[in-house]
């Protein structure tokens, strides 16, 4: 059996003003506080002499290469992404940044915002672009009828509005 893995297919490189503000003020926390004081804290154990047998040296190692890992991936994020700072010139149909509200079969309605995927956790409701229902929206106009498959079965959703907020 092999250890091959495929790669992980590529993920949008679309970020609202908002998240791309938040990826930046991580990035400023962990490059100026917090690996600045992990540094301190690895040198001090460092001095203390047995690096082999020193868990505060070897755990402090493991969170620098952490902090260095996220760094290089936000600032890569960063470089490549490209901001949407504006509306699109279709308002009535489903775009990148918008607000969604949904219903679905059992006439229970939930609202989404389709940001992308380095975004998700950022706020109640969000869902990637490139998540199936994500995929399913864009482009749709209201009273449009959307259909995914999903690991219960085919579920089915109505476009109930598209709103968007800069």
């Amino acid at each position: 059996m092999s250890r091959y893995r495929p790669p992980a297919p590529p993920k949008s490189n679309y970020l609202t003003a908002e998240g791309e503000s938040r990826l930046r003020q991580e990035l400023e926390q962990l490059w100026r506080i917090e690996r600045p004081e992990v540094t301190r804290q690895v040198s001090d154990a460092a001095a203390l002499g047995d690096r082999s047998e020193n868990a505060e040296y070897i755990y402090g190692k493991k969170r620098l290469r952490e902090i260095d890992r996220r760094v290089r991936y936000l600032r890569n994020r960063l470089e490549s992404a490209t901001v949407v700072k504006s509306l699109p010139a279709d308002t009535s149909k489903v775009y990148f940044g918008a607000w969604v509200t949904v219903e679905n079969e059992d006439g229970s309605e939930q609202t989404f915002r389709i940001v992308g995927p380095d975004e998700v956790g950022d706020g109640p409701g969000y869902i990637s672009m490139d998540a199936p229902l994500g995929k399913a929206l864009l482009g749709k106009t209201v009273d449009d009828e959307i259909s995914i498959n999903s690991p219960s079965g085919r579920i089915r959703y109505w476009l109930l509005s598209v709103k968007y907020r800069l």
